[in-house]
């Protein structure tokens, strides 16, 4: 999604949120969304490892099974 937005396009994002947010609120406002990413990453991670673990009990159902 970012991949196509490029320097100018940050530069121009950058500068309208300057204008509407004013300096004083930027600094709260890169915080909170950083803070949301960064949790939205490790509930992503944990979702991830939750289906890998299910995955690999799956699979050593499977063999078992074989056996």
């Amino acid at each position: 999604m970012l991949n196509n937005i490029g320097v100018s396009g940050l530069i121009i994002i950058l500068l309208i949120a300057l204008v509407i947010f004013g300096p004083a609120k930027l600094p709260q406002l890169g915080r909170a969304f950083g803070d949301t990413l960064r949790e939205f990453r490790n509930s992503t991670r944990g979702i991830v490892d939750d289906v890998k673990d299910e995955a690999e009990k799956d699979n050593i159902e499977d063999l078992k099974k074989l056996i």
